[in-house]
């Protein structure tokens, strides 16, 4: 099982669009917005699915502050393992207002990959497939992943306004990627 690592390249993961469009993750958003500015940081939130009212309020969170992570160049992504039927009931239901890209389609394999926290639904109601818990890719202009955050349960996720700042003193100060030593 590889999994994602800070320092390591972020790659090529394929996801669907809510048009049921398969996309790479990353080069989907300059499609999408028409940029392709060499500093532009991206910023990849796992979350849990449809089934996650914690993930819909986060995600809103996230787009209240849009305007911020725009400013440092900071693009949003959100991708689940949800099917693109879910995921077009997730926008009608509770992120109707998110201006980002939200995907689906992650696959076990994929996840497993990533690194990530896998769990089974608690029962048909919760979801009807393994899915993430929630986690945060930063990658860097390079295309390197800067900040690695993984969650076991629905209940962590990065402090949306230190996390800002974080990135702003990473990008100023050219801050070197950390937690990438290895023995």
């Amino acid at each position: 099982m590889i999994s994602f690592k800070p320092g390591d390249t972020f790659p090529d993961v394929q996801v669907k669009t809510k048009d049921s469009e398969e996309t790479s993750l990353i080069p989907r958003l300059n499609e999408i917005s028409g940029q392709t500015n060499d500093s532009d940081w991206y910023a990849i939130f796992v979350y849990r699915g449809k089934h996650c009212p914690i993930c819909a309020k986060y995600l809103n969170m996230l787009q209240d502050k849009l305007d911020a992570f725009k400013k440092i160049n900071l693009n949003i992504i959100a991708v689940s393992a949800d099917s693109i039927e879910q995921l077009n009931a997730f926008y009608t239901d509770h992120i109707s207002d998110v201006e980002y890209p939200v995907f689906a389609g992650l696959t076990v394999d994929v996840m497993q990959n990533m690194g990530l926290y896998l769990s089974k639904p608690l029962s048909g109601k919760e979801t009807d497939h393994i899915f993430p818990e929630p986690a945060l890719f930063v990658v860097n202009p390079k295309r390197e992943i800067q900040i690695v955050e993984k969650s076991n349960a629905p209940f962590t996720r990065p402090e949306i306004d230190q996390l800002l700042s974080g990135i702003e003193f990473s990008q100023k100060n050219d801050y070197p990627i950390r937690g990438d030593f290895t023995v």
